[in-house]
């Protein structure tokens, strides 16, 4: 049986006599000290210093973990502004992964927002100018042809979760060209803080196919190549050989496919699925984060998810991807046709209501639009029903967004929908928190206090009648980690639809403990992505696409000790000279 590869050219992961974990490095000196993964600043043990040649490059002192961490979130406490604690993190992370780590998950409710949205959108437009160190891997339109030799300057070797962008449409902000890197470093950390996936076993990856923002390609600070964006044939071109090379360097990785534009990202989902173990977070992850949201808040109503009628505005691979699975989870649990759950759900774009003969309609929004024979009845000024005619004439119940467009849930269309349900459910999920449809105070107070609100970005709950109305935050961080992890931990072949829907709900069982809440506090993330892995890996088992032949047989308890046990956890490894 061949030998199989270390960790990385630099370091290996072994065991001692009595099984205990450690590092054995090939590096020593200011060479381990330039190296995250390995560098402990002031934590290294004296007979470390010795060994690997430290003595005289750090601090007399040997700090304990708990120092470390308390120096270091004191420093984080005089950061200025959300940015400069975003790039504080982010050097950090840079300098020592385990310290970063274990800083984050002690705070992690109070630093997601700093790290990942509404932050990050900061970080992705001040990406070139705001540089300082290498992180991922980058592949250009200049250098497709070598992309097999680049793979192999990665010093990792055993890379089991991917995001991959080419910034095309990033939050709410659209095309930021190289500056997306900040999202596939983004997402990897939530994959390890939440997921448990280990620090070297991640790989963000930015695909620079150009940009279509003339100011990026006029900046000669800009770090991306400045032309504009590859397209069509040269396109595909550029993607199949990126997936053939990942497939040959890391056979078992998971591809994340991440702020794709609209019609690309459903068709590079389609395109490489089932090549490559992969899922569209923006189209599949939001869909299962909506879709878990909204069963909780029927639930919270004393009603099903199939009494409810769906009103979703903004028709993107997020909007298009949650009518998708609202449509799936009628079906799966509220025991509805194709048809009559299509009825209940009605999708809204900058013309309005997706109808027959609109211009620009995408093939994966084909099976949402209606006729003018559908509308019988309706009363409606205009070519098309806008919002808040549908809202009206639909007796919707459910109102969610995804425009980007700050205030477009206005008070009549909310109010309109108290005729219809005394507890209107409206989720404004557009981010950063300043391009949200509606803020949720306001929504309570329109509603005098009857909504159930959740939004994309964290709000404070609202105090409205002597009660307070907790604001759930439906971040795709309550899905995305667990499912990834839960695909690696079974050696998925495939992500199915069906594993995408275990980890929806996973997690509106999980927030159901919480009260009534719409998500669970960030606070709970770690757990419920266990939980969402346990059961995601399950759910390959029953598809047939699970890999890991020594899983296929455990009983749930057993599968989630094992998962239990595989999570990483930030801690330091003894280090001993290779």
């Amino acid at each position: 049986m061949p030998k199989s590869l270390p960790v990385s050219r630099y370091y290996d992961v072994q065991r001692d006599e009595a099984g205990q974990r450690f590092i054995r490095v090939n590096v020593t000196g200011l060479a381990l000290l330039q190296n995250p993964l390995l560098n402990k600043t002031t934590a290294f043990t004296p007979q470390e210093r010795r060994e690997l040649d430290l003595e005289g490059l750090v601090p007399p002192h040997t700090s304990t973990f708990e120092e470390q961490k308390e120096r270091t979130y004191l420093r984080y406490l005089k950061c200025n502004s959300d940015l400069e604690k975003h790039e504080y993190l982010r050097a950090l992370q840079d300098r020592n992964e385990v310290l970063f780590y274990a800083i984050l998950e002690d705070h992690l409710e109070e630093m997601l927002p700093i790290i990942y949205t509404p932050t990050v959108g900061e970080a992705v437009r001040n990406y070139s100018s705001n540089y300082r160190y290498p992180r991922g891997f980058t592949v250009s339109t200049g250098d497709i042809d070598r992309v097999d030799d680049m793979l192999e300057n990665v010093t990792v070797n055993d890379v089991r979760m991917i995001v991959a962008t080419d910034s095309s449409a990033i939050l709410g902000i659209g095309d930021q060209g190289f500056g997306g890197m900040a999202i596939s470093i983004g997402k990897l950390s939530l994959y390890t803080a939440a997921g448990g996936v280990g620090p070297d076993k991640t790989l963000p990856v930015e695909l620079d196919v150009g940009t279509n923002r003339q100011d990026l390609i006029d900046d000669p600070l800009y770090l991306g190549v400045h032309h504009q964006r590859l397209t069509g044939a040269a396109y595909d071109e550029f993607l199949d050989a990126f997936v053939e090379a990942v497939s040959h360097r890391y056979p078992k990785a998971i591809i994340q496919w991440e702020d794709f534009s609209r019609g690309t990202a459903f068709r590079v989902l389609e395109r490489y699925r089932r090549v490559v173990p992969s899922f569209n977070d923006d189209i599949q992850g939001t869909g299962a984060m909506a879709l878990a949201g909204l069963m909780r808040a029927a639930q919270i109503k004393g009603e099903r998810l199939e009494d409810q009628v769906f009103v979703i505005v903004g028709a993107g691979a997020a909007g298009i991807g949650v009518a998708m699975a609202i449509r799936q989870g009628l079906m799966t649990w509220g025991g509805l046709s194709h048809a009559d759950a299509n009825a209940r759900v009605f999708v809204v774009d900058r013309h309005g209501l997706l109808m027959h003969g609109q211009p620009d309609l995408e093939e994966q929004q084909l099976s949402f639009v209606r006729r003018p024979e559908d509308l019988q009845g309706w009363t409606y000024e205009g070519e098309y029903p806008s919002m808040h005619d549908v809202i009206v004439n639909a007796r919707a119940t459910a109102l969610l967004g995804f425009t980007g467009v700050p205030g477009l849930f206005r008070q009549e269309s909310i109010q309109a929908m108290l005729e219809h349900t005394p507890r209107p459910i409206v989720f404004p999920l557009s981010n950063p928190s300043s391009h949200v449809e509606a803020r949720p105070a306001d929504v309570i107070h329109w509603t005098q206090g009857g909504a159930i609100v959740a939004s994309g970005s964290p709000f404070p709950d609202v105090e409205y009648g002597g009660k307070r109305h907790p604001i759930g935050q439906g971040n795709n961080a309550f899905i995305f980690p667990g499912l990834g992890f839960g695909a690696i931990a079974s050696r998925a072949r495939e992500i199915t639809d069906t594993m995408v829907m275990e980890a929806a709900r996973t997690l509106a069982e999980f927030t159901a403990q919480s009260g009534e809440r719409v998500y669970p506090p960030i606070s709970d993330l770690r757990e419920l992505s266990i939980q969402v892995a346990v059961n995601v890996a399950l759910q390959s088992i029953r598809d047939g696409v699970c890999a890991e032949r020594r899983i296929r047989n455990m009983t749930r308890d057993e599968l989630e000790q094992v998962i239990r046990g595989r999570a990483w956890e930030p801690r330091y490894l003894p280090l001993r000279k290779g």
